[in-house]
Formats: C-alpha cells, sequence, structure tokens
C-alpha cells in the first residue's frame, strides 16, 4: 500500500516541492559503528524488558503508511516514546536523507519489536536533502532530539551521525544492489540522556555546519486512554 506525502527536495541544484510515494518502510535497528555504544543501547532497552536482537544490524518491516508529517500523532497510553534518526529515501532515482523519530511503545517493545513498532506513526521532517550533497562530509553531521520535561525542552539525544554505520553500507546490508525507488529507511539511533522516557512532545534535527544548514521537525503525542 503506497503513502504520498508533500516534501521539500532540497539539492546544490535548488529546492522543488514534491509530492513523493513512500512504497515501503524499513526500521534499521542496532545500526552503531561503535559496538560499546550498540551494546550500552540494548543493555538500556533490557531494562525495560526488551530482549536482544539475534544480531546486528537488523531490518524490520513496518507498513508504510505510517509514516507522517503530521504535527501531532495518537498512541495508546502512556508508554510509548519518540527517538531521533537520520532517514534515507529513494525517489526520482536519488538517494536523499532527512530526519525522523521512530516513535515506539515501549511495553509492546518488551515482547515484540516489530509488532511494538508497527503501533505508532513515524513522523519525519517535511524536508530532505540529496544525499550526495553531504556525502563527503557526511560524519561531520550532528543529530539531536529534546523532550518536554515539566514545561522545559531538555535534551534527549546528541551525537555525529558517524556513530552510525555509513548510508551506503547500511543500504547494502539490506539490498546490495542499492534502495528500490520509494524505500524509506530508519536508520538508527543513540541512547537517551538520563535513560528512555515518554514525553508529550518531542524534537529532531540534523546539522550540517559545513554548510550551514539544519532540517528540524517536532511533533506532539496525545494519549489515548487504553480500556481493558
Amino acid at each position: 500500500m503506497s503513502n504520498f506525502l508533500d516534501v521539500k527536495l532540497v539539492s546544490a541544484d535548488g529546492e522543488r516541492a514534491a509530492r513523493v510515494s513512500i512504497e515501503r518502510l524499513i526500521i534499521a535497528g542496532w545500526t552503531g559503528r561503535d559496538r560499546a555504544a550498540v551494546e550500552r543501547h540494548i543493555v538500556e532497552l533490557e531494562e525495560l524488558g526488551v530482549k536482544r536482537p539475534s544480531s546486528t544490524p537488523v531490518y524490520y518491516r513496518v507498513a508504510a503508511t505510517r509514516v507522517t508529517t503530521e504535527p501531532v500523532i495518537q498512541v495508546s497510553g502512556s508508554a510509548s516514546s519518540g527517538e531521533v534518526e537520520f532517514v534515507l529515501a529513494q525517489w526520482d532515482g536519488e538517494l536523499w536523507v532527512g530526519v525522523g523519530s521512530d516513535h515506539t511503545d515501549r511495553q509492546a517493545e518488551a515482547y515484540d519489536v516489530t509488532v511494538s513498532k508497527q503501533m505508532c506513526e513515524k513522523p519525519i521532517s517535511p524536508i530532505f536533502w540529496r544525499f550526495r550533497d553531504v556525502e563527503a562530509h557526511w560524519d561531520e553531521i550532528a543529530m539531536r532530539s529534546f523532550i518536554d520535561e515539566n514545561g522545559d525542552r531538555v535534551a534527549y539525544q546528541s551525537g555525529k551521525v558517524s556513530g552510525m554505520i555509513a548510508p551506503r553500507d547500511l543500504i547494502a546490508g539490506f539490498n546490495a544492489e542499492g534502495l528500490p525507488e520509494g524505500v524509506v529507511m530508519f536508520c538508527g539511533t543513540f541512547a537517551a540522556i538520563g535513560g528512555i522516557r515518554p514525553s508529550s512532545r518531542f524534537e529532531g534535527e540534523l546539522d550540517d555546519a559545513r554548510m550551514g544548514r539544519r532540517i528540524s521537525f517536532a511533533y506532539s503525542v496525545e494519549e489515548l486512554p487504553v480500556v481493558s
């Protein structure tokens, strides 16, 4: 099932509005280059009852219709939280990069990771950069997230994308011939500062200091009551 979204595609040649088709959504997990950092994130999730992955990285399949640019998502109960990830997409024969949140139900994650990821929308930025324009200095790009905590904007995650497996290597692990047209891939995250926890608002960004530009996005979380 296709999912159509309106985005802005930015390249060295200029920028243009585009209506893009998302045919498949892949959530790549355990993608850190630093195996010690990967282990810390695995332990962080083990504390929430999440089983260790059988191998790393892994490529989870989630419904394409979960991807959204809407400013509000609805979730069941209070057990879900976001995590910032750079997002790769293949559109019009070109590889693009943006940023998004793999919002996940943590209670469900304790018994089935794939189910937990399927339960929540996956917000993304409405702007994507052409990847080949940033590839030469890719490891310099920073990625951060922020949450609302007691009315304050609090740093939640921070690091360089060099902490993750390089994009083309990650793609090769999924498909040796490259990312197929219409496929969107979330590419991994950092450990949370102060531990994983829910928030009513989540913000994420990619910061390219070399080119003096930034992609950011934000969304609010509306909790729906759980009736037993």
